[in-house]
């Protein structure tokens, strides 16, 4: 045991040594938008490789297709990598997942890596659990360029940093479309909408003979989040920590949304569970869901009705929208040839050629500017028009407030809009009461 633990040391400090004596000749030429089409394997680090074998854990929390296709890219990632062995653990739903890691960092058996819903990486990061990227990504043998470090969609990389420090990378990312029934809308004259009055215009007029026009989650905060921002107001003030959606602009923004739902001229999935059910049976003329959402709603809607999906709709010509998801974290327990090692597939799993592989087999966003640009991408949209509109609204995304306690807030949140909804409590009661309850969350 301690021979093996000499030699292992030994070889870590030969390693060293070649670092250190190569730095000053490392090639810093920076990758293309065309090199990354035509070789996304240009961050491909096979090179790269630790001395001694390496296996990690990476723990997610997919299913189904989606799980299959993260397994395939473990595959052909352990294949590239001769010394490197990623083991994909599967471990239930996002809950689960976070349950289960605060547990093992309690226990001190965390898994190299994992994946993260943005909102609850400040947990990890207020119990020092979870490794800072900046020194990987800064890393002139096996880090980022700068041209590389800007493909990543801005808003997405905004989101993986906390007071400038990265804590994430990207992978699984979604916002906020926009579903319609082409044909119903074209039988009644109309067009996509573009803004919330269009909304409410077409809502009115294909209501009616069994058929809601408008449609939301049952979760529908985000859209709640959207109008809201698009009236000026502030859902989590990100400098003090602070609710502030109970305001007279988050007032009216859920207003907005009741009164359709009051005047049943839209509804929520309710017992469907989600809004692609009746959507896809043409029961509802449209409904606002998840870009993620896109396979869900095709293989409901098919043999059914004809559909398509746009951008959210503008307010007073703002347009806004919430990005969802989650990205890959890795965590400082792990010892440094893994960390070494987790580094390596955290940047084949965000690469041009993985990530555009990753958003036509998932429906998720393309987390590179470049991904979107490859041919295979480019013609996959064309036969699939719907994708278009997540993209479309790079420039006008937001993250809510990622602070710690942000993931409670939400639970709050979501249990008062349903008081909201059944007419528990007024809408001014319902937020006054969530904004009381998130800012005693926030303050703990």
């Amino acid at each position: 045991m301690k021979k093996n633990l000499l030699l292992s040391l030994a070889g870590l400090f030969f390693l060293f040594l070649l670092v250190a004596c190569g730095g000053n000749n490392t090639d810093n030429s920076k990758e293309t938008s065309a090199d990354a089409e035509s070789d996304a394997t240009t961050e491909d680090t096979s090179s790269e490789e630790t001395a001694e074998p390496v296996e990690i854990e990476f723990w997610h929390a997919m299913s189904g297709p989606h799980e299959e296709a993260i397994n395939g890219f473990v595959e052909d990632f352990n294949s590239e990598h001769e010394n490197i062995t990623v083991k994909p653990v599967n471990q239930g739903s996002y809950d689960d997942l976070e349950q289960k890691v605060m547990a093992a960092a309690k226990a001190g058996n965390l898994p190299t890596l994992s994946q993260a819903v943005t909102n609850v990486i400040p947990e990890y990061i207020a119990n020092d659990f979870v490794a800072p990227l900046n020194d990987f990504i800064e890393d002139s043998e096996i880090g980022l360029s700068d041209e590389e470090l800007n493909d990543y969609v801005d808003v997405f990389k905004q989101s993986s940093q906390w007071d400038g420090t990265y804590y994430s990378l990207p992978f699984s990312k979604s916002t906020r479309i926009l579903f319609y029934n082409t044909t119903m809308l074209e039988e009644n004259g109309l067009e996509a909408p573009k803004t919330w009055e269009d909304v409410r215009n077409i809502a009115e007029t294909v209501t009616g003979d069994g058929i809601v026009g408008m449609g939301f989650e049952n979760s529908y905060e985000s859209e709640f989040q959207a109008i809201l921002k698009q009236m000026g107001g502030t859902y989590i003030d990100k400098e003090t920590h602070e609710a502030k959606f109970g305001s007279k602009e988050g007032v009216q923004a859920m207003t907005m949304i009741k009164d359709m739902i009051d005047e049943g001229i839209a509804r929520t999935a309710g017992e469907d569970n989600y809004m692609s059910n009746p959507f896809g049976r043409g029961d509802v003329a449209m409904y606002i869901g998840s870009s993620a959402g896109i396979p869900h709603v095709a293989s409901a809607a098919e043999g059914n009705i004809e559909w398509s999906a746009t951008t959210m709709p503008t307010l007073d010509g703002e347009a806004a929208t919430t990005f969802a998801g989650n990205d890959i974290v890795m965590f400082n327990q792990a010892e440094t040839a893994e960390q070494e090692a987790a580094w390596q597939f955290m940047k084949y799993l965000t690469s041009p050629e993985v990530s555009a592989d990753w958003a036509m087999q998932s429906g998720y966003l393309p987390v590179r500017y470049s991904a979107q640009e490859t041919e295979e991408y480019q013609a996959y949209v064309e036969e699939n028009p719907a994708y278009e509109a997540g993209p479309k609204q790079f420039d006008t995304g937001f993250f809510i407030a990622r602070v710690q306690g942000g993931d409670a807030v939400r639970n709050i949140v979501l249990e008062e809009l349903d008081k909201i909804l059944l007419d528990e409590k007024t809408v001014e009661e319902g937020l006054s009461d969530a904004q009381e309850q998130a800012n005693e969350e926030l303050q703990q």
